[in-house]
Protein backbone atom coordinates (compact mmCIF):
# COMPACT_ATOMS: atom_id res chain seq x y z
CA UNK A 1 0.00 0.00 0.00
CA UNK A 2 1.37 3.38 -0.57
CA UNK A 3 1.57 5.57 1.81
CA UNK A 4 0.20 9.20 0.93
CA UNK A 5 1.33 12.43 2.52
CA UNK A 6 -1.71 12.80 5.15
CA UNK A 7 -0.40 9.16 6.52
CA UNK A 8 2.43 10.46 7.19
CA UNK A 9 1.82 13.61 8.15
CA UNK A 10 -1.16 12.36 11.02
CA UNK A 11 -0.35 8.76 11.02
CA UNK A 12 -2.86 6.36 12.59
CA UNK A 13 -1.83 4.99 16.01
CA UNK A 14 -0.43 1.41 15.79
CA UNK A 15 -1.11 -1.64 17.44
CA UNK A 16 1.90 -3.51 19.33
CA UNK A 17 1.02 -6.50 16.46
CA UNK A 18 0.81 -3.34 13.66
CA UNK A 19 4.38 -1.76 15.08
CA UNK A 20 6.12 -5.22 15.09
CA UNK A 21 4.84 -6.42 11.27
CA UNK A 22 6.23 -2.52 9.93
CA UNK A 23 9.52 -2.83 11.56
CA UNK A 24 10.64 -6.47 11.15
CA UNK A 25 11.92 -5.84 7.31
CA UNK A 26 15.51 -6.59 7.79
CA UNK A 27 17.50 -3.44 6.60
CA UNK A 28 19.79 -3.50 3.32
CA UNK A 29 22.98 -4.53 3.21
CA UNK A 30 25.40 -2.08 2.47
CA UNK A 31 28.19 -3.76 0.24
CA UNK A 32 31.45 -2.32 1.16
CA UNK A 33 33.77 -1.70 -1.81
CA UNK A 34 37.55 -3.06 -1.15
CA UNK A 35 39.20 0.29 -2.71
CA UNK A 36 42.55 -0.13 -0.34
CA UNK A 37 43.11 -1.52 3.09
CA UNK A 38 45.87 1.31 4.45
CA UNK A 39 46.44 5.62 4.28
CA UNK A 40 48.93 5.20 1.81
CA UNK A 41 47.88 2.21 -0.63
CA UNK A 42 46.56 3.00 -3.82
CA UNK A 43 43.88 0.59 -5.81
CA UNK A 44 45.80 -1.15 -8.72
CA UNK A 45 42.54 -0.57 -11.02
CA UNK A 46 39.43 0.73 -11.32
CA UNK A 47 36.27 0.21 -8.83
CA UNK A 48 33.26 -0.01 -11.04
CA UNK A 49 30.28 2.19 -10.27
CA UNK A 50 27.13 1.38 -13.04
CA UNK A 51 24.64 4.12 -12.81
CA UNK A 52 21.49 1.75 -14.13
CA UNK A 53 17.89 0.74 -14.22
CA UNK A 54 16.99 -1.48 -11.30
CA UNK A 55 14.34 -2.07 -8.95
CA UNK A 56 13.95 -1.95 -5.26
CA UNK A 57 11.54 -2.95 -2.47
CA UNK A 58 10.22 0.38 -1.11
CA UNK A 59 6.59 -0.50 -0.32
CA UNK A 60 5.75 -3.40 2.33
CA UNK A 61 3.97 -4.99 -0.08
CA UNK A 62 6.12 -7.68 -0.89
CA UNK A 63 5.01 -8.75 -4.16
CA UNK A 64 5.60 -4.62 -5.24
CA UNK A 65 8.91 -4.01 -6.68
CA UNK A 66 9.66 -0.05 -7.67
CA UNK A 67 11.62 0.98 -10.93
CA UNK A 68 14.74 2.89 -9.71
CA UNK A 69 18.08 4.18 -11.38
CA UNK A 70 20.67 3.04 -8.95
CA UNK A 71 24.68 2.55 -8.80
CA UNK A 72 24.86 -1.01 -9.29
CA UNK A 73 20.97 -1.55 -9.96
CA UNK A 74 20.15 -0.91 -6.31
CA UNK A 75 19.91 1.96 -3.51
CA UNK A 76 21.81 2.92 -2.46
CA UNK A 77 24.49 2.34 -3.97
CA UNK A 78 27.54 0.31 -2.70
CA UNK A 79 29.30 1.46 0.10
CA UNK A 80 32.78 2.84 -0.38
CA UNK A 81 35.40 2.85 2.14
CA UNK A 82 39.42 3.92 2.33
CA UNK A 83 41.70 4.62 4.62
CA UNK A 84 42.21 8.89 4.87
CA UNK A 85 44.98 9.46 2.99
CA UNK A 86 43.93 6.67 0.37
CA UNK A 87 43.48 6.97 -2.88
CA UNK A 88 40.04 6.22 -4.64
CA UNK A 89 39.68 5.50 -8.04
CA UNK A 90 36.00 5.27 -9.76
CA UNK A 91 35.16 4.59 -12.79
CA UNK A 92 31.51 5.76 -13.83
CA UNK A 93 29.64 3.51 -16.63
CA UNK A 94 26.79 5.71 -17.75
CA UNK A 95 23.99 2.96 -18.27
CA UNK A 96 21.09 5.64 -18.05
CA UNK A 97 18.64 7.37 -20.93
CA UNK A 98 20.46 10.99 -20.02
CA UNK A 99 24.40 12.05 -19.02
CA UNK A 100 25.45 12.04 -15.66
CA UNK A 101 28.20 12.82 -13.07
CA UNK A 102 29.04 11.72 -9.45
CA UNK A 103 29.64 14.39 -7.30
CA UNK A 104 31.79 13.18 -3.95
CA UNK A 105 30.16 15.13 -1.51
CA UNK A 106 31.80 17.07 1.25
CA UNK A 107 35.46 15.88 -0.17
CA UNK A 108 37.70 18.41 -0.32
CA UNK A 109 39.17 16.86 -3.95
CA UNK A 110 40.71 18.59 -6.77
CA UNK A 111 38.27 20.37 -8.82
CA UNK A 112 38.13 18.56 -11.47
CA UNK A 113 37.07 15.58 -9.77
CA UNK A 114 34.16 17.49 -7.66
CA UNK A 115 31.74 16.38 -10.94
CA UNK A 116 29.41 19.50 -11.81
CA UNK A 117 28.38 19.31 -15.37
CA UNK A 118 29.40 22.33 -17.01
CA UNK A 119 31.54 23.46 -14.18
CA UNK A 120 33.87 21.14 -13.39
CA UNK A 121 33.47 18.32 -16.45
CA UNK A 122 30.96 17.99 -19.34
CA UNK A 123 28.43 15.43 -18.65
CA UNK A 124 29.26 11.90 -19.10
CA UNK A 125 26.65 10.83 -21.63
CA UNK A 126 24.50 7.58 -22.15
CA UNK A 127 27.00 4.35 -22.95
CA UNK A 128 30.54 6.30 -22.18
CA UNK A 129 32.68 6.49 -18.93
CA UNK A 130 34.44 9.05 -16.80
CA UNK A 131 36.89 8.16 -13.91
CA UNK A 132 37.20 9.80 -10.98
CA UNK A 133 40.49 9.74 -8.77
CA UNK A 134 41.52 11.23 -5.89
CA UNK A 135 42.96 11.45 -2.49
CA UNK A 136 41.09 11.58 0.24
CA UNK A 137 42.26 14.21 2.91
CA UNK A 138 39.45 13.81 5.83
CA UNK A 139 37.98 10.93 7.69
CA UNK A 140 34.52 10.99 8.08
CA UNK A 141 30.98 10.23 6.71
CA UNK A 142 30.32 11.48 2.79
CA UNK A 143 28.78 10.45 0.11
CA UNK A 144 28.28 11.08 -3.66
CA UNK A 145 25.62 11.49 -5.68
CA UNK A 146 25.11 12.82 -9.58
CA UNK A 147 25.41 16.33 -10.18
CA UNK A 148 23.23 16.72 -12.93
CA UNK A 149 19.55 16.55 -13.18
CA UNK A 150 20.13 15.81 -10.04
CA UNK A 151 16.44 16.64 -9.11
CA UNK A 152 15.66 14.40 -10.85
CA UNK A 153 18.13 11.57 -11.17
CA UNK A 154 18.43 11.72 -7.23
CA UNK A 155 14.63 11.01 -6.82
CA UNK A 156 14.81 8.37 -9.13
CA UNK A 157 17.85 6.65 -6.49
CA UNK A 158 20.99 7.70 -7.65
CA UNK A 159 23.29 7.91 -4.75
CA UNK A 160 25.55 6.19 -2.30
CA UNK A 161 27.82 6.73 0.84
CA UNK A 162 31.61 7.04 1.06
CA UNK A 163 33.65 6.19 4.46
CA UNK A 164 36.60 7.66 4.69
CA UNK A 165 38.02 5.92 7.81
CA UNK A 166 40.47 7.47 10.48
CA UNK A 167 43.82 6.18 11.09
CA UNK A 168 42.50 5.24 14.49
CA UNK A 169 39.05 4.23 14.49
CA UNK A 170 37.06 4.55 17.75
CA UNK A 171 36.83 1.44 19.69
CA UNK A 172 33.14 0.88 18.88
CA UNK A 173 31.61 -2.51 18.56
CA UNK A 174 29.18 -1.90 15.24
CA UNK A 175 29.68 1.09 12.52
CA UNK A 176 26.26 1.65 11.35
CA UNK A 177 25.02 3.34 8.66
CA UNK A 178 21.69 4.58 8.35
CA UNK A 179 20.97 6.03 4.89
CA UNK A 180 17.18 7.96 5.19
CA UNK A 181 14.78 9.16 2.40
CA UNK A 182 11.90 9.79 1.57
CA UNK A 183 9.70 8.74 -2.54
CA UNK A 184 7.46 10.36 -3.77
CA UNK A 185 5.60 7.11 -5.39
CA UNK A 186 1.21 6.84 -7.06
CA UNK A 187 -0.89 4.51 -6.50
CA UNK A 188 1.01 1.34 -8.82
CA UNK A 189 3.44 2.09 -6.48
CA UNK A 190 5.79 3.77 -9.34
CA UNK A 191 7.96 6.87 -9.13
CA UNK A 192 5.75 9.96 -9.58
CA UNK A 193 7.21 10.85 -12.82
CA UNK A 194 4.37 13.27 -13.93
CA UNK A 195 5.66 15.88 -10.81
CA UNK A 196 9.41 16.07 -11.93
CA UNK A 197 10.10 19.65 -13.10
CA UNK A 198 6.89 20.73 -11.13
CA UNK A 199 6.85 24.76 -10.64
CA UNK A 200 4.78 23.95 -7.11
CA UNK A 201 7.79 22.25 -5.81
CA UNK A 202 10.26 24.53 -7.10
CA UNK A 203 8.45 27.51 -5.55
CA UNK A 204 7.68 26.02 -2.53
CA UNK A 205 9.47 23.32 -0.06
CA UNK A 206 10.59 21.50 -2.92
CA UNK A 207 9.44 17.69 -3.76
CA UNK A 208 8.41 16.01 -0.35
CA UNK A 209 8.02 12.00 -0.87
CA UNK A 210 5.02 10.31 0.27
CA UNK A 211 6.80 7.05 1.75
CA UNK A 212 10.04 7.09 3.79
CA UNK A 213 13.09 4.37 3.61
CA UNK A 214 15.73 3.26 5.78
CA UNK A 215 18.88 2.45 2.85
CA UNK A 216 16.34 1.21 0.57
CA UNK A 217 13.52 -0.37 2.48
CA UNK A 218 10.03 0.54 4.08
CA UNK A 219 11.83 -0.16 7.66
CA UNK A 220 14.83 -0.65 9.03
CA UNK A 221 16.24 -2.99 12.00
CA UNK A 222 19.32 -3.32 13.70
CA UNK A 223 20.33 -5.91 15.44
CA UNK A 224 22.32 -4.96 18.98
CA UNK A 225 23.18 -6.54 21.70
CA UNK A 226 22.66 -5.03 25.29
CA UNK A 227 25.52 -3.08 26.84
CA UNK A 228 27.03 -2.76 23.12
CA UNK A 229 28.40 0.68 21.49
CA UNK A 230 27.39 1.48 18.44
CA UNK A 231 28.16 4.36 15.61
CA UNK A 232 25.78 5.26 14.18
CA UNK A 233 26.35 7.30 10.58
CA UNK A 234 22.86 9.35 9.55
CA UNK A 235 23.13 10.72 6.00
CA UNK A 236 19.91 12.64 4.49
CA UNK A 237 19.15 11.98 0.92
CA UNK A 238 15.81 13.44 1.06
CA UNK A 239 15.65 15.70 -1.85
CA UNK A 240 14.13 18.61 0.18
CA UNK A 241 12.80 16.99 3.43
CA UNK A 242 14.50 18.22 7.08
CA UNK A 243 14.50 15.26 8.95
CA UNK A 244 13.72 14.64 12.44
CA UNK A 245 14.43 11.63 13.65
CA UNK A 246 13.91 10.72 17.52
CA UNK A 247 15.98 8.11 19.59
CA UNK A 248 13.44 6.55 21.88
CA UNK A 249 14.68 5.33 25.56
CA UNK A 250 18.58 6.58 24.34
CA UNK A 251 20.91 9.10 24.69
CA UNK A 252 23.10 9.45 21.56
CA UNK A 253 26.32 11.69 21.73
CA UNK A 254 27.21 13.78 18.32
CA UNK A 255 30.79 12.51 17.08
CA UNK A 256 30.64 14.64 13.73
CA UNK A 257 28.60 16.99 11.52
CA UNK A 258 28.80 16.55 7.93
CA UNK A 259 32.28 14.62 7.86
CA UNK A 260 34.31 17.17 10.72
CA UNK A 261 34.13 15.69 14.00
CA UNK A 262 33.09 18.01 17.02
CA UNK A 263 33.39 17.93 20.62
CA UNK A 264 31.07 15.04 21.63
CA UNK A 265 27.36 16.71 23.17
CA UNK A 266 24.18 15.19 23.34
CA UNK A 267 21.02 15.87 21.78
CA UNK A 268 18.35 18.23 22.83
CA UNK A 269 15.53 15.73 23.71
CA UNK A 270 17.45 12.61 21.65
CA UNK A 271 16.67 14.43 18.21
CA UNK A 272 18.75 14.54 15.34
CA UNK A 273 17.84 17.14 13.45
CA UNK A 274 19.43 17.08 9.44
CA UNK A 275 18.70 19.29 6.31
CA UNK A 276 19.23 17.33 3.13
CA UNK A 277 22.69 16.72 2.16
CA UNK A 278 24.12 16.79 6.25
CA UNK A 279 25.22 13.93 7.71
CA UNK A 280 25.84 13.63 11.31
CA UNK A 281 27.85 10.38 13.39
CA UNK A 282 26.39 9.39 16.65
CA UNK A 283 27.79 7.93 19.24
CA UNK A 284 24.75 5.20 20.90
CA UNK A 285 25.73 2.87 24.05
CA UNK A 286 22.53 0.01 23.65
CA UNK A 287 20.56 0.53 26.76
CA UNK A 288 17.88 -1.94 26.56
CA UNK A 289 17.54 -4.93 27.90
CA UNK A 290 18.01 -8.34 25.94
CA UNK A 291 14.72 -8.63 23.40
CA UNK A 292 13.62 -5.47 24.07
CA UNK A 293 12.84 -2.95 20.86
CA UNK A 294 13.80 0.46 20.64
CA UNK A 295 12.51 3.15 18.11
CA UNK A 296 13.62 5.65 16.05
CA UNK A 297 10.41 7.67 14.98
CA UNK A 298 10.60 10.44 12.32
CA UNK A 299 9.00 13.38 14.00
CA UNK A 300 9.59 16.85 11.60
CA UNK A 301 5.42 16.70 11.03
CA UNK A 302 3.87 13.84 13.36
CA UNK A 303 5.39 10.75 14.77
CA UNK A 304 6.04 7.94 12.14
CA UNK A 305 8.45 5.18 12.80
CA UNK A 306 11.27 4.98 10.74
CA UNK A 307 13.46 2.58 12.07
CA UNK A 308 14.18 0.37 15.03
CA UNK A 309 16.87 -1.32 17.03
CA UNK A 310 15.84 -5.23 18.15
CA UNK A 311 18.34 -6.44 21.01
CA UNK A 312 19.53 -10.04 21.06
CA UNK A 313 16.97 -11.91 23.47
CA UNK A 314 20.08 -13.84 24.89
CA UNK A 315 23.09 -12.14 24.60
CA UNK A 316 24.54 -8.73 26.93
CA UNK A 317 27.72 -6.83 26.77
CA UNK A 318 28.97 -5.40 29.80
CA UNK A 319 28.12 -1.57 30.11
CA UNK A 320 31.09 0.70 28.68
CA UNK A 321 31.74 3.76 30.45
CA UNK A 322 33.33 7.16 29.05
CA UNK A 323 33.01 8.26 25.91
CA UNK A 324 34.65 8.62 22.70
CA UNK A 325 36.23 12.04 20.70
CA UNK A 326 37.19 11.70 16.45
CA UNK A 327 40.32 13.32 15.83
CA UNK A 328 40.44 16.49 14.16
CA UNK A 329 41.26 16.48 10.24
CA UNK A 330 43.47 19.36 10.95
CA UNK A 331 41.22 21.89 8.58
CA UNK A 332 42.55 25.84 8.52
CA UNK A 333 41.41 27.94 10.67
CA UNK A 334 40.02 31.25 9.16
CA UNK A 335 41.02 34.68 9.74
CA UNK A 336 37.84 36.08 11.15
CA UNK A 337 39.36 39.59 11.88
CA UNK A 338 40.62 40.06 8.27
CA UNK A 339 38.16 38.37 6.50
CA UNK A 340 36.75 40.02 3.43
CA UNK A 341 33.33 40.10 3.40
CA UNK A 342 30.67 38.89 0.71
CA UNK A 343 27.02 39.08 0.46
CA UNK A 344 24.58 36.51 -0.77
CA UNK A 345 21.17 37.33 -0.39
CA UNK A 346 18.62 35.11 -1.31
CA UNK A 347 14.94 36.01 -2.54
CA UNK A 348 12.20 34.62 -4.69
CA UNK A 349 9.65 31.55 -4.16
CA UNK A 350 6.05 31.25 -3.23
CA UNK A 351 4.83 34.50 -1.01
CA UNK A 352 8.33 36.04 -1.51
CA UNK A 353 9.19 39.88 -2.47
CA UNK A 354 10.94 39.75 -5.74
CA UNK A 355 9.64 41.92 -8.17
CA UNK A 356 12.89 42.09 -10.68
CA UNK A 357 15.05 38.96 -11.18
CA UNK A 358 18.38 39.17 -13.82
CA UNK A 359 19.03 35.89 -15.71
CA UNK A 360 21.33 35.74 -18.73
CA UNK A 361 21.53 39.42 -19.16
CA UNK A 362 17.86 40.41 -19.34
CA UNK A 363 15.92 41.39 -16.66
CA UNK A 364 12.06 39.86 -15.75
CA UNK A 365 9.28 40.09 -13.47
CA UNK A 366 8.80 36.73 -11.32
CA UNK A 367 5.92 35.47 -13.49
CA UNK A 368 7.77 36.19 -16.67
CA UNK A 369 10.66 34.48 -15.34
CA UNK A 370 8.56 31.77 -14.43
CA UNK A 371 6.76 31.23 -17.44
CA UNK A 372 9.95 31.37 -19.61
CA UNK A 373 12.59 29.53 -17.97
CA UNK A 374 10.97 27.67 -15.14
CA UNK A 375 12.77 30.05 -12.82
CA UNK A 376 11.63 31.08 -9.55
CA UNK A 377 14.41 31.69 -6.93
CA UNK A 378 17.25 34.45 -7.24
CA UNK A 379 20.79 34.11 -5.31
CA UNK A 380 21.43 38.89 -5.37
CA UNK A 381 19.12 39.58 -7.61
CA UNK A 382 20.59 36.48 -10.10
CA UNK A 383 18.81 33.47 -11.19
CA UNK A 384 20.94 29.87 -12.38
CA UNK A 385 24.82 30.10 -12.62
CA UNK A 386 25.92 33.29 -13.16
CA UNK A 387 28.54 33.92 -16.25
CA UNK A 388 30.48 35.57 -13.30
CA UNK A 389 31.73 34.14 -9.59
CA UNK A 390 30.16 35.38 -6.18
CA UNK A 391 33.63 35.82 -5.79
CA UNK A 392 37.29 35.59 -6.77
CA UNK A 393 39.43 34.75 -3.79
CA UNK A 394 43.60 34.03 -3.39
CA UNK A 395 44.22 30.76 -2.06
CA UNK A 396 44.42 30.90 1.31
CA UNK A 397 42.46 34.41 1.32
CA UNK A 398 39.46 33.66 4.27
CA UNK A 399 35.78 34.60 2.90
CA UNK A 400 32.95 35.52 5.12
CA UNK A 401 29.68 34.72 3.39
CA UNK A 402 26.51 36.51 4.95
CA UNK A 403 23.99 34.40 4.08
CA UNK A 404 20.41 36.06 4.07
CA UNK A 405 17.34 34.52 3.72
CA UNK A 406 14.72 36.87 2.59
CA UNK A 407 12.46 34.18 1.50
CA UNK A 408 9.84 32.40 3.30
CA UNK A 409 11.08 28.94 3.15
CA UNK A 410 14.50 27.15 4.59
CA UNK A 411 17.26 26.37 2.00
CA UNK A 412 20.18 24.11 2.72
CA UNK A 413 23.31 25.87 1.64
CA UNK A 414 26.00 24.03 0.54
CA UNK A 415 29.59 24.75 -0.66
CA UNK A 416 31.75 22.63 -2.66
CA UNK A 417 35.34 21.83 -2.20
CA UNK A 418 35.48 23.84 1.55
CA UNK A 419 34.55 23.39 4.71
CA UNK A 420 33.06 26.48 6.71
CA UNK A 421 32.47 27.22 10.00
CA UNK A 422 30.45 30.32 11.97
CA UNK A 423 32.09 32.69 14.44
CA UNK A 424 30.43 31.62 17.65
CA UNK A 425 32.13 29.63 20.32
CA UNK A 426 32.39 25.81 19.42
CA UNK A 427 30.82 26.33 15.82
CA UNK A 428 31.09 22.96 13.99
CA UNK A 429 32.91 22.79 10.46
CA UNK A 430 30.30 21.97 7.96
CA UNK A 431 29.87 21.78 4.39
CA UNK A 432 26.01 22.93 4.24
CA UNK A 433 23.99 24.65 6.52
CA UNK A 434 20.52 24.86 7.20
CA UNK A 435 19.12 28.57 6.79
CA UNK A 436 15.54 29.22 8.35
CA UNK A 437 13.12 31.31 6.94
CA UNK A 438 14.06 35.39 7.66
CA UNK A 439 17.18 34.31 9.22
CA UNK A 440 21.01 35.85 8.57
CA UNK A 441 24.08 34.00 8.92
CA UNK A 442 27.96 33.98 8.54
CA UNK A 443 30.10 31.52 7.74
CA UNK A 444 33.87 31.79 7.32
CA UNK A 445 35.97 29.67 4.63
CA UNK A 446 39.64 29.16 4.22
CA UNK A 447 39.63 29.43 0.27
CA UNK A 448 42.11 26.81 -0.13
CA UNK A 449 41.62 24.93 -2.45
CA UNK A 450 41.57 26.16 -6.17
CA UNK A 451 39.40 26.12 -8.68
CA UNK A 452 35.65 27.03 -9.84
CA UNK A 453 33.24 25.67 -7.24
CA UNK A 454 29.73 25.82 -7.09
CA UNK A 455 27.55 27.30 -3.73
CA UNK A 456 23.94 26.18 -4.18
CA UNK A 457 21.01 24.67 -2.12
CA UNK A 458 20.58 21.23 -1.64
CA UNK A 459 16.31 21.63 -2.07
CA UNK A 460 17.42 20.01 -5.21
CA UNK A 461 14.19 21.73 -7.05
CA UNK A 462 14.93 24.83 -5.55
CA UNK A 463 18.74 25.02 -6.80
CA UNK A 464 16.99 24.04 -10.44
CA UNK A 465 14.87 27.06 -9.85
CA UNK A 466 17.57 29.28 -10.29
CA UNK A 467 19.41 28.77 -6.26
CA UNK A 468 23.31 28.18 -7.55
CA UNK A 469 25.86 30.26 -8.24
CA UNK A 470 29.83 29.81 -7.99
CA UNK A 471 32.80 31.16 -6.63
CA UNK A 472 36.91 30.62 -7.79
CA UNK A 473 39.67 30.21 -5.91
CA UNK A 474 43.24 31.25 -7.41
CA UNK A 475 46.00 28.17 -8.03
Amino acid sequence: MVVRDTDIMHPKPQTRREFLAQTGASAAVLVAGGLCSGANAFPAGPTMLEARPGTAQLLETANTKTAIWGYGGGVPGPVLRIKRGGELWVRLQNRLSQPTTIHWHGIRIDNAMDGVAGLTQAPVPPGETFDYRFTAPDAGTFWYHPHNRTWEQMARGLYGVLIVEETNAPDVDQDIVMVVDDWRLGENGAIHEASFGSIGERAHAGRLGNILTINGNPAGQFNVRAGERVRLRLINTCNARILKLRFEELKPQVLALDGQPVAPYSLENAIATLGPAQRMDLLIDMTGHPGALQAITEVSQSRLVAARFHYNARDALPARTGTVRLAGNGLAEPDMTSARKVDLVMSGGAMGQANKIAHRGKTYSIRELVREHGLVWAFNGVAGMPKKPLFKARRGETIAVRMVNETRWPHAMHFHGHHFREAHRHAPWLDTILMEADETRTVYLVADNPGKWMLHCHMLEHQAGGMATWFEVEA
